[in-house]
């Protein structure tokens, strides 16, 4: 009897070909999955900030002290000088805006500071314009900044510190004028009725990216820059956001400035050294988990007459005008101002610079 080669049934043949195909598949699967999860993580770490100074960074347009950390503040002054000056302030600016978006200089009358001998130091926060990032930044770490600034400057034991929009984060800490303050919607004493109504009045593309920030910020800058979906309607200037009263500001401050080298200063400035450390990172602190709740802070001039200062445009579409009402009803030491039909940029209206001036100082 013959014995032959023992041959595979059709049945176990096949089923050792979909086997090795399967096993292929699988591979590939993991291969194409470990890519799209490096390309994925790639696309969430931001670029580098772009460098300043010499000997191969971007030429520097204004003076700069150094921190005790090692890190540079940039500023320019403006108003009569420092040596005479009755009062001086420290100006420190909005969202995606640097030390030349300053409404003293635009909205306040040079007769009206000379009068009342007013000295204006305006900073770039870390990261814009031509201050360095601070990587290890918080609300208050700000304030650190600006006391430095001030002894670098010698500014004396009193000056008043005013921020307008997301700078105004800071001054909850160290008091003198509020202009349009950014909110954080989830400052644990807000009723949450209010808060809850003010959050859904935002744009759609605004909740999203409010929640990122708050929630998941090592993911704002992807957020943020992606085309898939719209990211914060500042940063992609998304016209709703504006009243038609800030529209007419924007469109009279944009005629003001004839020079063309301050017109591209402005323009360039805020993101200067990138999106991540000014605008990204600022929604991280701005939205992010506080230190400190304002409502918890007890008045800081009990021992003097000097008081905080709380402006308001009551059709600020980008700030809600509600919360800022009830911060000011609990915080009786607050000096509440609402400007009737002023939007966001109010403060940069026709002698509303005048007016804040005069009013935080007292001067009828």
């Amino acid at each position: 009897m013959s014995v032959g080669k023992k041959r595979l049934s059709p049945n176990t043949r096949n089923y050792k070909l979909d086997y090795s195909s399967s096993g292929v598949l699988k591979i590939l699967l993991l291969v194409l999955f470990a890519e799209f999860c490096a390309w994925a993580y790639q696309t969430t770490l931001p670029p580098p900030p772009t460098k300043l100074g010499s000997p191969d960074g971007l030429p520097l347009t204004s003076p700069r002290i150094t921190l005790r950390d090692g890190r540079h503040l940039s500023y320019i002054e403006s108003g009569v000088p420092k040596d005479v000056a009755k009062s001086k302030i420290i100006y420190v600016h909005c969202f995606d805006c640097s030390k030349y978006q300053n409404p003293f200089r635009f909205a306040a009358s040079p007769a009206v500071i000379e009068e009342l001998g007013v000295y204006i130091v305006a900073l770039d926060r870390p990261g814009y314009g031509e201050s360095d990032p601070d990587p290890k930044r918080t609300v208050e770490s700000l304030a650190l900044d600006i006391e430095e600034l001030a002894d670098e400057l010698n500014l004396g034991e009193k000056f008043y510190v005013a921020g307008y929009s997301m700078g105004g984060e800071v001054i909850w800490l160290q008091g003198a004028v509020l202009i349009s303050p950014a909110v954080n919607y989830w400052w644990h004493n807000l009723p949450s009725n209010l808060t809850n109504e003010a959050y859904s009045r935002q744009l759609q593309q605004d909740q999203w990216s409010l929640r990122v920030a708050h929630y998941l910020p090592w993911l704002t800058y992807w957020w943020n820059t992606q085309s898939w979906f719209p990211g914060f309607s500042v940063i992609t200037q998304n016209p709703v956001v504006f009243s038609p009263a800030d529209i007419e500001v924007v469109a009279k401050l944009n005629a003001m400035i004839t020079d063309p080298n301050q017109a591209e200063l402005m323009k360039t400035q805020p993101r200067l050294q990138g999106e991540f450390e000014s605008i990204h990172r600022d929604m991280n602190i701005g939205w992010g988990k506080w230190e400190f709740d304002p409502l918890d802070l007890e008045n800081p001039f009990q021992n003097s007459n000097t008081s905080v200062h709380l402006w308001m445009g009551d059709e600020d579409r980008i700030v809600p005008v509600t919360l800022q009402r009830y911060i000011a009803q609990k915080l009786a030491w607050i000096t509440y101002h609402e400007v009737v039909g002023g939007g966001h940029t109010f403060a940069f209206a026709d002698d509303m610079g005048s007016n804040i001036l005069k009013a935080l100082l007292k001067i009828k």
